[in-house]
This record gives C-alpha cells, sequence and structure tokens, in this order.
C-alpha cells in the first residue's frame, strides 16, 4: 500500500484521496423527517447470523438512493399480529409465534389442511416449506442488526417499530381466539374477529411480562397491552409501535356501520359513552407506556364519517399528548379503486394535526395475501403516488406543510422475497412527486369543518346525518374527477385570512354551510363580498339569515325520494347520455331536499339545476354574484350523495346507468368559475378519472388516474387552456384536448386563447448559460399565451423568443405581467408560429 501511494506521488504529484463527502445540495426537493421501510421476518430464511446480515444489508442497499433523501430511518417490523407482545412472559428464551403463512391462519381450518378450493381466507399455507423457527432473542438480535447495518449503510440513524394488529390476519393467536375471546367487538372479518381497544379481560392464571401473577379479572385491554408493550419494547430494542387496521380508533375500522350508525338510524345517544371509552384506551395505554412514540394505521374512512358511524373523536385523540402520528393514507384503493375514498381520509385527518407532522405511505408489497400491488393491484402505474403527494395542507400560519414521514408497506412479498425492480421502479416516481409538492394553495381549497363537526356530534346530535355526508359527497365528487387538492380547517382558514387577506386570491373556496352567527359565517361572506370566489354545499337548514341572503336561498319542506333532475351545466359528452332520474336518501345526504332561490327576479342568480318530484321542485345548484363584491361570486350545490347502504364495508354508489350521480353537479359547476374540465366517453358506465390540480412553484401540476383510458379530457382554466409540457394537443372550442394513460402527471407553465389548431409543447435546451429551463410552443395561431415561470423568475429574466432559434439573434419578443387575479405570470399576444421561453 506504502509502495503504491509513493509510485502514485512520484508520477501525479499528489497524495490521492477519498471523493470527499459532499453535502446534500446534490439532492433536490423537500427531504423527509423519517423513511420506514415496513417488512416482515420472512426475508430471514435461515435463523442464522451471517444470513440475517445479508437480508439486513440488502434491504437497506436497495431503498439506499432514496434513504439519502431523509433524515432518519426506521424500518417497522410485521413480526406477528401483536400476539406476540401478548404473549410475552419476559423471556427471551421464549419461542416466537411469528407471520409465516400466506392468509389468515385463525379459520376453522388448520394450516396447509382441506380440500384445495378452499381460499386463503378460509385455510392459509406456510410461505415456505420448514420456516425457520425464532424465540424473541433472535427477534432482539435482528433487531440490533437492522440498527447496525441500517446505519452503516445509509450513515442515518435506524429506528425500529413494533406493530400490533387487532385481527386475525398475520399469524396464529392463541391469546385472541382462544384464551380472552371476550376482547373481540369488531366484524371487519367475520363475526366478532377484531380486538375492541375498549374490551375488558377476563381472570388468567398465566404469568405475563407485566403481569407475573396474571390477568385480574376485568382489566381494561388498554392497561393490559400498554404495560406488556413497555416491557417487549424496551427489552427487544424497539423505538416504538404501530397500531394497525383501525385500532385505537373505534371498533370498526373498515365499515361504512358502526358503534353510532347501524346502516338504517344513527345512535347519538351512544356517543358520549363511546368517546369515553376511545379516551380510556389512550389514557390507560400512556399510564403503563408512557414515552415510546405512538404510530397509527386508523381507519379506511375518514374524520366526519368516522365520527358518525362510530363515535370516533379525533379531536379528543389529537388533542391528548400522546406523542403520537396521525393516521396515513388508507391503503384500501389498492384493492377497491376508491381513490376518492382515500383522499378525502388523507386530507380530512391532517386538517387538524396534533403537532406539524403526518405520513404518506405507499404500498408496494403484500407479506400475506399474494399480492404486491406494485406490480399487480397498480399495474406499475404510480397514480397512487401522484395524486396523494399532490395534496397540500395550510396550517393556521398559511403555510404549505407536505408530509414529514414516508412508509412503504412493505419492502417484501408473501414469499419473503425482496425483488429490487420494485424500489428501482418506486423511487423515481416518488421523488418526482417529492420535486413537485405543492408550494401554494391550488385551484380548489377544501374548508374542512374540523372543529364544527366535533362540535355538533355532541352538542346538535340530531346533525350526524349532515357529519356523515358532508365528507361521503366529496369522496363521490372526487371520484367523478372533482379536482381537489388542498385542506385547510376553519380555525385555520379564519387566522389565515385575517393576517393575509389576498391568500386565497386564485382558489375556490369549498365549505359546508357555515354556523348561524359564527365567525366563520362572517369570515365566508367577506371572503365573497370582496372578490373571492367560494362553493357552498351541503344543507342549509342551519343557515343564518345573513348567509341565507348572500346565496338567496330559501328553506321550504324537505323531501326525499326519487326525482327527475333538470341540469343546464352537464357539460361532459356521452354516447348514451347521464339518465336524468336521481334517488335522494335523507339519511345519506344529510336529510331532504328543501333549498329553493328566494328571489327568482334577482338578476345575479342562475339556477343551474333542478330536481322536481310529483309537481314539487327543488332548486339544488345555482350562482349568485353581485357588482358590489368586486367580482367575487358564490355557487351553492346541495348535493346528493348517490349512495346507498346494501350490507358491504363501504356505502355502494348508485347504478349511473340508471340514476344520475348526484355529485358530478359539483365539478360541473366549477366552470361558473372558469375551471372547466370534462371529458368524453361512450356511457355512463365508464368510470370517470380522478383529478387533481396542484400549485408548485408557480406552475400548474395535473395529476390523474383513469379506470378507464378511452376517455378524452378536455380542459379551460380562467387564464386560457392550459398546455401540459411534454404532450400534444388538438385545440377544440378554445379548450385542450388529451388522451391520458392510466396514471399520468403532467406540468403546465402556458395557457393559451385560441380556438383550434395542432398545438405542442416540449421541453428543449436554450444554449444559454445559466438558464434552467427551456420550452417551445408550437402550432399557435394568433394565440395570447400566458407563461408561469419559476417562482424566482422575474420578467428580466425571462427571455421569450417568436418563430426563432439558436443563437437567438433575432426574433426576442417583449412580455407583459398579466393581471394579477390570474396570479404572477407574464402574457405575449397575437403568437402565430412557434414561442420559446428560458429562464
Amino acid at each position: 500500500m506504502r509502495l503504491a501511494t509513493l509510485l502514485t506521488l512520484l508520477l501525479c504529484g499528489f497524495i490521492p484521496t477519498e471523493t470527499p463527502n459532499l453535502d446534500n445540495s446534490t439532492l433536490k426537493g423537500k427531504p423527509f423527517n423519517n423513511i420506514t421501510l415496513e417488512a416482515s421476518l420472512k426475508p430471514f430464511k435461515k435463523n442464522d447470523k451471517a444470513y440475517i446480515q445479508q437480508v439486513a444489508t440488502e434491504l437497506f442497499t436497495q431503498w439506499q438512493s432514496l434513504l439519502r433523501h431523509t433524515d432518519t430511518v426506521s424500518v417497522m417490523l410485521w413480526t406477528s399480529d401483536g400476539s406476540e407482545i401478548l404473549d410475552y412472559k419476559g423471556n427471551l428464551n421464549q419461542p416466537l409465534e411469528w407471520a409465516r403463512y400466506i392468509g389468515n391462519p385463525n379459520t376453522e381450518h388448520e394450516v396447509g389442511s382441506g380440500p384445495k378450493e378452499l381460499s386463503l381466507h378460509e385455510r392459509a399455507y406456510l410461505y415456505m416449506e420448514n420456516p425457520p423457527r425464532f424465540t424473541y432473542g433472535d427477534l432482539k438480535f435482528i433487531i440490533r442488526t437492522l440498527k447496525e447495518t441500517g446505519q452503516r449503510i445509509t450513515g442515518k440513524p435506524v429506528r425500529i417499530g413494533a406493530t400490533f394488529d387487532p385481527g386475525p390476519e398475520f399469524a396464529k393467536s392463541e391469546f385472541k381466539y382462544k384464551k380472552h375471546p371476550e376482547i373481540l367487538g369488531g366484524n371487519a372479518m367475520g363475526h366478532k374477529t377484531m380486538v375492541s381497544c375498549y374490551s375488558t379481560l377476563n381472570a388468567d392464571s398465566e404469568a405475563y411480562a407485566g403481569f407475573p401473577k396474571g390477568i385480574p379479572a376485568n382489566t381494561p385491554f388498554g392497561t393490559f397491552l400498554g404495560r406488556q408493550s413497555q416491557h417487549f419494547l424496551t427489552d427487544l430494542g424497539y423505538d416504538y409501535i404501530w397500531l394497525s387496521n383501525g385500532f385505537g380508533f373505534g371498533v370498526e375500522g373498515w365499515s361504512s356501520t358502526g358503534a353510532t350508525f347501524t346502516g338504517k338510524a344513527f345512535l347519538p345517544e351512544k356517543l358520549a359513552n363511546t368517546k369515553e371509552l376511545i379516551a380510556g384506551f389512550w389514557n390507560l395505554f400512556r399510564k403503563e407506556c408512557p414515552d415510546f412514540q405512538i404510530q397509527t394505521r386508523g381507519t379506511n374512512l375518514s374524520t366526519g364519517a368516522d365520527l358518525a358511524r362510530d363515535g370516533v373523536d379525533l379531536r379528543q385523540i389529537y388533542n391528548g399528548k400522546y406523542n403520537m402520528l396521525p393516521p396515513p393514507n388508507s391503503p384500501w384503493a389498492a384493492l377497491d379503486g376508491d381513490f376518492g375514498l382515500e383522499m378525502v381520509g388523507y386530507m380530512s385527518r391532517m386538517a387538524e394535526l396534533p403537532d406539524e407532522r403526518y405520513l404518506f405511505r405507499y404500498y408496494t408489497h403484500d407479506p400475506w395475501w399474494v399480492n404486491s400491488p406494485w406490480l399487480d393491484r397498480y399495474g406499475q402505474e404510480p397514480h397512487d403516488i401522484y395524486l396523494p403527494l399532490s395534496v397540500a395542507r395550510i396550517n393556521a400560519k398559511g403555510e404549505i406543510r407536505l408530509p414529514t414521514h414516508l412508509n412503504f408497506l412493505t419492502a417484501d412479498n408473501s414469499y419473503g422475497e425482496m425483488p429490487a425492480q420494485v424500489p428501482d421502479e418506486v423511487i423515481p416516481h416518488i421523488l418526482k412527486a417529492r420535486y413537485d409538492s405543492p408550494t401554494a394553495p391550488g385551484p380548489l381549497v377544501w374548508v374542512y369543518p374540523f372543529e364544527e363537526y366535533h362540535n355538533w356530534a355532541y352538542k346538535q346530535p340530531d346533525r350526524l346525518p349532515e357529519i356523515y355526508y358532508g365528507d361521503w359527497i366529496i369522496r363521490q365528487a372526487i371520484n367523478n374527477g372533482f379536482p381537489l387538492n388542498t385542506i385547510i380547517s376553519t380555525s385555520s382558514f379564519q387566522k389565515v385570512v385575517a393576517a393575509k387577506p389576498a391568500y386565497f386570491n386564485e382558489s375556490i373556496l369549498v365549505s359546508i354551510v357555515p354556523e348561524a352567527g359564527s365567525p366563520l359565517e362572517k369570515t365566508l361572506i367577506d371572503f365573497v363580498e370582496n372578490g373571492g370566489k367560494l362553493l357552498v354545499y351541503g344543507p342549509a337548514d342551519h343557515a343564518g339569515a345573513v348567509f341565507l341572503n348572500l346565496l338567496n336561498l330559501r328553506n321550504t319542506k324537505a323531501i326525499e325520494g326519487e326525482f327527475q333532475v333538470n341540469s343546464s351545466i352537464t357539460v361532459d359528452q356521452l354516447t348514451k347520455p347521464y339518465p336524468n332520474k336521481i334517488v335522494h336518501q335523507a339519511l345519506f345526504s344529510g336529510g331532504g331536499v328543501a333549498t329553493q332561490v328566494k328571489n327568482k327576479a334577482d338578476a345575479g342568480t342562475k339556477v343551474l339545476a333542478t330536481m322536481t318530484q310529483a309537481g314539487s321542485e327543488r332548486d339544488v345548484v345555482w350562482v349568485r354574484e353581485n357588482q358590489a363584491w368586486k367580482g367575487g361570486k358564490v355557487a351553492y350545490v346541495r348535493g346528493t350523495n348517490s349512495s346507498r347502504f346494501t350490507g358491504g364495508k363501504l356505502l355502494t354508489p348508485d347504478n349511473p346507468e340508471q340514476l344520475f350521480t348526484g355529485p358530478l353537479l359539483m365539478r360541473y359547476v366549477l366552470k361558473e368559475f372558469g375551471v372547466d374540465y370534462r371529458v368524453d366517453k361512450r356511457n355512463p358506465a365508464v368510470k370517470n378519472p380522478v383529478l387533481t390540480i396542484s400549485r408548485s412553484s408557480n406552475g400548474f401540476m395535473f395529476s390523474g388516474y383513469c379506470p378507464n383510458t378511452t376517455l378524452t379530457h378536455r380542459f379551460k382554466l380562467p387564464q386560457g387552456a392550459p398546455i401540459l409540457t411534454g404532450y400534444e394537443t388538438e385545440l377544440a372550442d378554445g379548450y385542450s384536448v388529451y388522451s391520458m394513460p392510466k396514471a399520468w402527471h403532467r406540468e403546465s407553465r402556458f395557457f393559451v386563447d385560441q380556438a383550434d389548431g395542432m398545438v405542442s409543447c416540449q421541453e428543449m435546451t436554450s444554449g444559454v448559460q445559466h438558464m434552467k429551463r427551456c420550452v417551445r410552443l408550437t402550432g399557435l395561431k394568433n394565440a395570447t399565451v400566458r407563461i408561469y415561470p419559476d417562482d424566482d423568475v422575474t420578467e428580466q429574466s425571462l427571455n421569450v423568443y417568436t418563430n426563432a432559434g439558436y443563437p437567438w439573434k433575432k426574433g426576442k419578443t417583449a412580455v407583459k405581467t398579466g393581471d394579477k387575479k390570474y396570479g404572477k405570470h407574464y402574457v405575449i399576444e397575437n403568437v402565430t408560429g412557434d414561442l420559446v421561453a428560458f429562464w
């Protein structure tokens, strides 16, 4: 070695050094606080220390290019089903029952037995022949190895999480299903298959780590789990615990019904006791296990729906100072395609938070049920990355807050394999979505009634149907193309508008009818009267006189059932049209339909949709504006939740070939504000796309999912037709027209006012030093072009050329600052031919 160094010095004149450690200036995008790789023990196919170290090395190596973008790395171990915590006796030589199965091992059929035609939900298999046996001591070694190996490879601190699941899915549980079935309450996977967080235990003489003399009768489950967790987490070297599948958030984590809703009626009399029982679990758990961080999966639903159907008081849980992370997006959209419900659940739970931290979770593999969503359910399409990562949360200071934590469920598949293909393909999309994260409110901002819903539940319990309805209608609107991406709570909204009156000038606010005489009511009215755009949805039964006057609304007799719907804003083009019949069920739609325009002679009011039943007509969509409002406008949509309870886990949407889908009107009315998104399709049964439009560094980011790719998409915004970078469009009547793939994510920084013609927008190079972007538009005909360069670009640093090329000796074109009501942009008029902009 010394000789080689000497020869190098003689030949080159210097001593070689290692590559310098670069700081994170080479990385793009906002880093995460933590990235978690979730994994089962299945990859550890040999109980051999060297083999365990090799598996750990491979795990961190596969994900290293992404782990550079975080401060901390975590591994969350799906060791068993949580029964390893319940069964723990404090002895590291104790045999470990672990999740070595494919399918449900807690059925009447023994693992690997029974006729071949039994499903995995009826009978489980071992994932490999002769899987290894582990003790708790072996698990402790795996945890230590993961920490040491991860820190060595990533250079980051590594934390390890334990998991507790209330159900039967992952490993055999003598504790849940034979010793203590009295703790079961939920029915998500069959009658009484899920542990209730507020159950109590019968007496048990067996010794446990936290109960060496046995379990006394009537011990609260929160006490038992908390004390067992404290011993288990401490002894084995864990850093936090994950409560899975709705545990800690009521009893029915997956269902549209629960403790306070049967599917036929709400049970408000049970709310107070349910709230007390859930709070009791959290307090009892924290008394026994005070310091380990709690992370949560939450339910498959949303804040308002959970509160109304199962008594889940998220405000109480968030305010409990439990050192917890809020629930992430549900992974169930990968299974049922209900991305509207995923988005509503994700957004409604981040409207308010315990602190500024929240997480996004992505479903790469399933280590239990023989599917790897990235490869099969998603078909290697990244829509469930770009859609939720386009979401923007606005806090009380008016700051855009992005997810701080990122989880992958899981790094291994059901056979214990860790195919490098998956991180290799997924990571670029995760990073691209992070690069394009929102930096400003989107065109639509949901002002979420977090406080109102929690207050109404206890003070006005007759409004439970309204609380339940409010999230479901937004779910169905999103599933039908309502381009929502930004959320702020009503409390934060009022603070932001007071401090920054112009903050939402480029956005349409989406809100329920505010409480009569409330500060929110005054704020919304002031917003509209000072030029703001507001879309109000839902019943107006409790509206105050001043807000009714703003809307020009009066309530008459509420009616429900079957109606004829007449809409002048049904803008989608179908070969077979939508039906004109609609069913409005009061139970699922916040009451019957009672709304009418009060003063039909008002010149500023325009009725856009009505519903008629036996000669009784109700106005259900209209807009109103007033010259005194400085350009302000308000739209009202009564809103029918076109879904019903049929006994399944979720509400079932009405058949679109037989009944009109009421929440479509939420998207259609947006054209009254200039936001016009419409689709062409064959018939009503063809599923509508899901779309978000977000704002990133002054650009517009369009992210979409097309369940059916035969659709045609037409776009027009107030500033013109958006031209998507990298695509061509055949303009038609001033709309940009595109056919999109299953999943798509595209930027628009150019808007064109032009009736027709083929326009292309392509990235190119300027050949000019220090220029970061260069984009060329072709096919312009007497067009007005509006350009939205990055936030830091000024009129002086924006270079625009028409019908010219490198080396840019001629063709430089002057730009002018655009109308501020359309945001920061620059305008060039009467352009024919090509236009190049670089900055």
